[in-house]
């Protein structure tokens, strides 16, 4: 199994959803798994299994959050969509008409986007972008910790958020590096 790691640059970030929006005929579905994926943390198998119920009440409004029980864990997770993840979806069910029971990413031969399709579009993403370091469906949940984690976020939330079982995990798996490290003590000037 090959080490991936998070999308360190924003502007990366933003060249990616660019470039899933302009894809035809699945670019905004695309955008969205991605959007998401980056804000929610959540693991693959997760994201690929929710359906519209988990997004849309039952008067086709945007929920603004997400209630689920994950498949690792069995733990229940309930979070809030941040205005990213909103905007995505809003975009991506304006285009579509879909039944509450069906899947939220759907393939080209109905269903789910399996793991491997999704891993597919993540990579010619970042390919398109000119992003060579491994990237991978997990690409997602470590760019959302590793971002959380430079924009200030306590350690022990993210913990929590990614339900590992001690900060020092937590650390090695969104991707802290010597680098960054280094940066901490040249820019503390006390």
């Amino acid at each position: 199994m090959e080490i991936v790691q998070p999308i360190r640059k924003t502007c990366q970030i933003e060249a990616i959803k660019k470039a899933l929006l302009d894809k035809r005929p699945y670019g905004l579905r695309d955008h969205l798994l991605f959007v998401l994926g980056i804000n929610s943390a959540l693991r693959i198998s997760d994201l690929l299994s929710l359906k519209i119920k988990d997004v849309v009440d039952s008067k086709g409004n945007i929920t603004g959050y997400i209630n689920l029980r994950e498949k690792k864990t069995g733990k229940s997770k309930v979070f809030p969509l941040n205005k990213s993840a909103v905007k995505a979806l809003q975009m991506y069910l304006e285009t579509i008409r879909l039944e509450p029971c069906e899947y939220l990413f759907r393939s080209k031969k109905g269903g789910a986007l399996t793991r491997q399709q999704a891993w597919n579009i993540l990579n010619e993403a970042a390919l398109m972008v000119g992003i060579l370091d491994h990237i991978g469906t997990h690409t997602l949940r470590k760019t959302f910790g590793y971002h959380s984690f430079k924009a200030g976020i306590g350690i022990e939330c993210l913990q929590t958020i990614l339900n590992h079982s001690s900060p020092g995990i937590t650390l090695r798996y969104i991707g802290i590096t010597q680098d960054d490290i280094n940066d901490v003590y040249m820019n503390l000037n006390l």
